[in-house]
């Protein structure tokens, strides 16, 4: 995918059905990237998932965001997909004893980083997130400070660390869990 200049200016929306095959496509691209940078911050499969699994994950995925489970928003730049950001709700249901809660996951195409496409994809994400979370988890790679600091600048605060959480070959990654209180927010507005 060629980059378009650096001046190029993201659109974030909300998830399409269209979007699978550029997010299955961006997402197979780490299993490249793991073998120069095993430190990209996204937990994967130790062999790439197969089109048949990914078909279901994200039929799962938009059935989730139809149901009102997980926001679920998708960068552009000059109309390519570049990243995509999600909130699931952590229980089965916004009554259940943990439904309250949901964990992010976000993803940028490695030619795009540090042009503004995740700080969007955050911020639109978190606004959507309003309402129907009270909590918003994530888990970051310790060597990953910049993606810390973009969690930071949102307002999310460390609650713990898991040690050794990735295994990535034969080396162990400790992640650190961070939390976004919403209400904290809503109480602020």
């Amino acid at each position: 995918m060629p980059a378009p200049p650096a001046t190029a200016a993201v659109t974030v929306r909300e998830l399409r059905w269209t979007d699978f095959d550029p997010l299955r496509e961006m997402y197979y691209l780490l299993y490249d990237e793991r073998e120069t940078n095993p430190l990209i911050g996204i937990h994967l499969f130790a062999e790439r998932p197969s089109y048949a699994d990914e078909v279901r994950w994200f039929s799962a995925l938009y059935q989730r965001v139809l149901g009102g489970d997980a926001v679920v928003r998708v960068a552009e730049i000059d109309g390519q997909v570049v990243g995509s950001c999600a909130v699931g709700r952590d229980g089965p249901t916004a009554t259940s004893e943990i439904g309250h809660t949901g964990t992010l996951g976000i993803l940028v195409h490695r030619d795009f980083r540090g042009r503004g496409a995740g700080r969007e994809l955050m911020r639109t994400t978190l606004e959507g997130c309003r309402g129907r979370f009270e909590f918003v988890q994530l888990s970051v790679n310790v060597e990953n400070p910049r993606a810390r600091k973009l969690y930071e600048e949102f307002g999310f605060t460390a609650f713990g660390r898991r040690p050794a959480a990735t295994r990535r070959g034969t080396r162990y990654l400790d992640v650190d869990l961070l939390q976004l209180d919403l209400r904290a927010a809503a109480r602020k507005d």
